[in-house]
């Protein structure tokens, strides 16, 4: 490409060189294809399953009082011991038992109703609380009946619990696809088209139950628990090829 010798009009000179390298370069522009966009049908889908949990979580523990802090240590120790020992013969396993909770308080005895009164120092409280995994749920309540028999005091609700939620998920998964292709095919044939694979997805969302709790009552009577089922569902957006 040649260059004007434009050393006295400078300003005239850029501006033919840039029209000159603009004419060049049309040529090649013109020549690139223009991107169609793929034709899809893009749609939600949602899918839900019914799930018995797998498994309880418990609280069971002891509060115990005494004189002095080392009293009520005592007392919550022996307790406790009997404690652990109905678990342990209701069939829950050494590692299924974890320390959640230990506590030692002071207790203060009512002030006086005169002015200037203040509270008394009257003893100590000790709270010791286990987190039970029961692996049997039917055998919840027995565990429960249990510890409650041997001396537990401090009671937390029951929580119903699934050993692998993303493995239970899986049929609310498929379940929403077949969703989104139903609802693609609905879609191509009001607009004549035929629909092809499956393009993209994307799992917008998964619903799961938070942990359910069963209060427990500290009665002679055996502690009724239904476990139940949870609802797991899914939902996502999918695109499908098509074709006129």
């Amino acid at each position: 490409m040649a260059v004007p010798n434009c050393a006295a009009k400078s300003a005239v000179c850029i501006a033919l060189f840039a029209a000159s390298v603009l004419a060049a370069m049309a040529p090649a522009r013109a020549q690139e294809p223009y991107a169609v966009p793929q034709a899809r049908v893009i749609v939600s889908g949602e899918g839900s399953v019914q799930a018995a949990p797998d498994f309880a979580l418990l609280t069971v523990g002891a509060t115990t009082q005494g004189v002095t802090a080392k009293a009520a240590t005592d007392a919550n120790s022996r307790a406790m011991s009997a404690v652990m020992t109905a678990l342990r013969d209701a069939g829950i396993a050494p590692n299924d038992i974890q320390t959640e909770h230990f506590s030692v308080q002071p207790v203060y005895a009512p002030a006086g109703s005169f002015s200037g009164s203040q509270q008394k120092l009257s003893g100590f409280a000790v709270t010791d609380q286990v987190a039970v995994t029961v692996r049997q749920i039917d055998k919840v309540g027995d565990v429960l009946d249990r510890a409650i028999t041997a001396g537990a005091n401090a009671v937390g609700g029951v929580q119903f619990l699934h050993a692998d939620l993303s493995k239970a998920l899986d049929a609310a998964r498929a379940a929403a696809l077949a969703d989104a292709r139903r609802k693609a095919q609905l879609y191509a044939q009001a607009a004549g088209l035929a629909l092809g694979a499956v393009s993209w997805v994307v799992e917008d969302q998964a619903n799961v139950p938070q942990p359910r709790f069963a209060a427990v009552r500290m009665a002679a009577a055996p502690v009724p628990i239904a476990a139940g089922e949870d609802t797991l569902s899914v939902r996502i957006t999918a695109g499908f090829d098509v074709a006129h």
